[in-house]
Formats: C-alpha cells, structure tokens, sequence
C-alpha cells in the first residue's frame, strides 16, 4: 500500500511522542515503515496528498535493464542462465562501463554484484523466489548407530588420517544443463539448448583421504569396448561396463585403492554407501585382503553423513556444469551429419573430471570428513566442525 504525505507526516509525529512500535500499533503498519520520520522535512515540502518517495530508485537500474535484456536473448537462444552467471555478467558490465547511461549510477557507488542484488534482481524482473526443502526426519537413531561403529573402529586402530577415505559413485550426464535457470515469469514452456544426450550417462568414481588428499577418479562408460584411437589424459582411469557402473569384480579396489602410497603397509578404514556391490562375499575378501575395514552407511543416510554428498558432491558437479555451459556457449561442438550438435568426446570428458577433481581444495576434503564427525578427536576438540555452516 502507499501513503500520502499528510498520513506519512501524522504517523511520523505520533511515533515522535511515543516510539516507532507504537505508532506501527496504532496505525496498523509495519514497525520499519515509521523510517519516514528521517524525510520529515521533505514531505512538509510536499502536497498533503502527493503519493511520492514510496520507494528509493534503484542505484543501478540502468545496469539492471541491459543485463535483463541480455538474461531475456541468452535464454531465447537456450542457453542455462544460474545465479553465478548473471553476476559475473552484471560485473563486466559494470568494469566495461560502456553504458553512458549508468555512468552516473556507478560512480556515485562501487558496484559489486552481491548474491541479495542478485537475489533482488530476479525478484524485481523475473518474480523468481528460491525454494525450500525439509531435512529428513526420524532418522536420529540410525544416524547414533553408524557413528558409534565408526568411532568403535577408530578406537580400535587408531587410523592415520592417510588411510580413512571415502569412495562415492556418481552418475553424470553427457549433457549437464543446470537445474536452473533464469527465465520470465509465466512461460509455459523453458527452452534449453543441449545435444540431446540428457538421458544417457557415464559413471564418475571419486575418492579422497581424510588429510586431504585426492586419489585418481575412475570414469566408467556404458559401453562393450573402449573408442579407437582415443588418447586419454593422465591421471584418469578410464573403464568401460555394459551396466556403466562398478561390479563386485572389484575394479576400483585393485586399480585405485591398492596402489594408493603404503596401501598395504597399515590398516585402513573405508566409509561408502549401500552399494549390493559393496556387500558381495568377493568385495569383502578383497578388503580383508588389502586390510580395509568397510564402514557402510544405512540406506538414506547418504546426504547426512557421506563427506563428500555433505560438502563437496554439489561443488563438483557444479563445476563441472560450468565448464559444459561454457564449451556450448563457445560453439565448439561439432555436429552431425543430419545437423544436429555431437555429444562431448570420451577423451574430452575425462580432461573436465580431471580439471574439476584437481580443482577442488585438499582443505575442504579434510574437513569434510570432521564435517561428518568421522575422524573428529576424542577429547571433542574438533566437535564444532560439525556444528559450522558449509561454505
């Protein structure tokens, strides 16, 4: 609702007398609305019944249309617009300054493109809120159980933090358009520009130690045999399975986790979900055999207690989605005989893993683990680290 000078000014001197809570009570308005006890001098100068100042002028609203403009023809061409890419767009905007016209908004005030002008943003030109989720429920006693057995084992052997490590399998796409996107209000139909392998995925296996250290990714495709005359890179081990994921042949253990420095040396522990894979007879005797203790977490537990689901699972993937968006942007897919755009190469999709692996902090992989009370010390100096928001 807006209010005329005269009902502003009457407010104003009723809240001069008592308090601001006060005259919010008494004039069935928000208690932050009396902040035009700071104009009072400028609606004396108004007209009783002018409806003016209801609202500040955007410092940067000349920036702010061009950059709709450019959000509008990025997605009409189909292109994935997220949060990250509007900033960094509204930013080299503002460093170019080739706008005459917000010259006079960006040298009155610096221009940072923070995440709540983002978030205003949207909701002043595209009418975009983000949505909430709940956290799971009744899962406190499961959640007690698997930690008392991983603290059990932890007594028990004293690990190094050099031989707790965490394994995760996850299935990505040959397209990785976001999940969202910025788009108008009210469109029934969300156009995005892919190769049309959405559907269609490969097996990406990430492991890491608890002192930080990232042991090589295994990429798994879906297929009978490895391509011809493909040369992968360095650092990334490339298989091929019918079913596009790992089998109790247990590939991962001899090809990643035994030739991991001092494999056989000290006794390990070993924290992965409920894979049936995981569970076989052949994959126990294999981490007998290279002394491995097998930590499994119960069913659905996985994003409360799996490091790498809690803190690092989004950041990677996220990554990765950039580096895609940016190789579709750019134009550099190749297309086929009918016209259509080719799906990314075999060897060029092990170059993003191993860039986006190699990206990741050895920091984060260490306190994700101290994240999900795992490794945590037994004198409880290290308990906050559950508690901290991840960043």
């Amino acid at each position: 609702s807006s209010y005329d000078a005269g009902s502003k000014l009457q407010v104003v001197e009723y809240a001069e007398q008592s308090s601001n809570l006060a005259a919010g009570h008494e004039f069935s308005i928000m208690e932050k609305t009396v902040r035009w006890r700071r104009i009072k001098e400028t609606l004396k100068e108004r007209p009783k019944t002018k409806r003016a100042r209801h609202g500040n002028m955007q410092p940067f609203a000349a920036l702010e249309v061009d950059l709709n403009e450019w959000v509008l023809q990025s997605r009409q061409n189909g292109y994935i617009m997220t949060r990250n890419a509007v900033r960094l767009r509204a930013l080299k905007m503002a460093k170019e300054d080739v706008q005459d016209r917000c010259k006079q908004y960006l040298s009155c005030k610096p221009f940072v493109a923070s995440v709540g002008w983002c978030t205003f943003f949207f909701w002043r030109y595209l009418g975009m809120n983000q949505e909430a989720t709940e956290p799971p429920k009744d899962l406190e006693m499961k959640v007690n159980s698997f930690l008392k057995f991983a603290i059990k084992l932890w007594k028990e052997h004293d690990y190094y933090l050099s031989r707790i490590g965490n394994m995760v399998e996850t299935p990505v796409t040959f397209d990785l358009p976001s999940n969202q996107s910025v788009s108008p209000l009210g469109l029934k139909t969300v156009l995005v520009k892919t190769t049309g392998h959405e559907k269609p995925h490969f097996m990406i296996t990430l492991t890491y130690l608890a002192d930080g250290s990232k042991l090589k990714p295994l990429v798994i495709f879906k297929r009978k045999t490895l391509p011809e005359n493909k040369v992968f890179p360095s650092g990334v081990l490339v298989r091929v399975h019918l079913k596009g994921w790992i089998d109790e042949e247990g590939t991962w253990l001899k090809k990643v986790w035994s030739t991991r420095p001092g494999a056989l040396c000290k006794r390990s522990i070993l924290v992965w979900d409920m894979f049936r894979a995981h569970e076989t007879d052949s994959v126990k005797k294999a981490t007998k055999y290279v002394q491995t203790d097998s930590c499994i977490f119960p069913g659905g537990l996985t994003t409360l207690l799996q490091p790498q689901d809690v803190c690092l699972n989004e950041l990677f993937k996220d990554r990765l989605r950039e580096i895609w968006t940016e190789w579709m942007c750019s134009g550099s897919a190749a297309l086929t005989k009918g016209g259509n755009l080719k799906k990314p190469d075999t060897s060029l999709i092990c170059k993003w893993v191993k860039d986006t692996w190699e990206s990741v902090p050895d920091k984060m992989n260490h306190c994700s683990f101290l994240k999900c009370g795992i490794n945590n010390t037994m004198d409880g100096s290290q308990d906050a680290a559950i508690y901290e928001i991840s960043e």
